[in-house]
């Protein structure tokens, strides 16, 4: 089951940095690696949701990801 969780923080709580968006997943999951022409990276988070094991899922974009080389440049 895959949910958007009503008390997604403010920020990644893996990488710290903005996201898009947020889902919850309490059943099995697959990812594939390729290239996405919408999002850069999602950060795996292991939260529990309602009680039960959960992995939140933080999308984020091109855009986003290229903040933190930006934020690396001196």
């Amino acid at each position: 089951m895959v949910e958007i969780p009503a008390d997604a923080p403010a920020v990644c709580p893996v990488c710290e940095k903005p996201y898009e968006s947020v889902t919850v997943h309490t059943d099995g999951v697959m990812v594939a690696l390729n290239d996405n022409e919408r999002y850069r990276r999602v950060c795996f988070d292991p939260e529990r949701h309602d009680g039960d094991p959960g992995l939140y899922f933080y999308h984020h974009t091109h855009e986003q990801a290229d903040l933190e080389r930006a934020d690396a440049t001196p």
